[in-house]
Formats: C-alpha cells, sequence, structure tokens
C-alpha cells in the first residue's frame, strides 16, 4: 500500500511541474537511506544530459546532508559547463525537507535557477 501512495505522490508532483513546463529540463533526485542522485533529463528526447550520484563518486564519510551538497555541487559544475541554467525541480515522492532541500539550495548557490 505504502508503494501505491509513494508512485501516486510521484506522479502527481510530476504532472504539475510539466504543466507549467515553458522549454526547461527537468532535474529528478532520487535519495536512498545512504545515497543519493540527481539527474537532468530532456523530456522532449527522452535522454539524460547530466547525471551525478553519491555512488559513483564513492564518498561515504561525513553526514548525508553534507553528502547531498556536495553532490549538487558536482551536478551544478557539470551543469554550467553544458550551458544549463534553468530547470524545474522534480523532487519526486519525496518532501522538500532535510536532504532534499539542502541539495535544492546547494544548486541554487552554484548557478542553477528554478
Amino acid at each position: 500500500m505504502r508503494q501505491f501512495l509513494n508512485i501516486r505522490r510521484s506522479k502527481r508532483v510530476r504532472r504539475k511541474l510539466k504543466s507549467v513546463n515553458v522549454d526547461r529540463y527537468r532535474l529528478s533526485i532520487h535519495r536512498s537511506s545512504k545515497n543519493i542522485s540527481a539527474q537532468i533529463i530532456d523530456d522532449k528526447n527522452s535522454k539524460t544530459l547530466v547525471s551525478a550520484s553519491s555512488v559513483k563518486e564513492k564518498i561515504k564519510e561525513g553526514k548525508k546532508i553534507d553528502l547531498s551538497v556536495h553532490i549538487a555541487g558536482i551536478l551544478a559544475k557539470k551543469a554550467v559547463e553544458k550551458k544549463i541554467t534553468k530547470v524545474f525541480f522534480d523532487r519526486g515522492r519525496y518532501k522538500y525537507h532535510g536532504r532534499v532541500k539542502s541539495f535544492a539550495d546547494a544548486l541554487r548557490k552554484n548557478g542553477l535557477k528554478f
């Protein structure tokens, strides 16, 4: 039952975001109990443009919030190199709180606008 509710929540969030999307890319985030990953997706062409993950970077030390801030810095640097500055933030089924919020704040500090 819980998984069904999570899927409904993520679809509801994504539907609202796509209705207000005006030529922007989607920044989708996924977090687990230990790791966090994010990717910038072009929905028109169904391609991932930029991605960053704590699993790929093999960073395990420190607090989880510090980990998400570090991954956000890496993602923002890659996005600015590809001249991507405007995205819309797809938080999926996660509340805008804790690691997700610190991730979004770090992206804003590093040059992405949403």
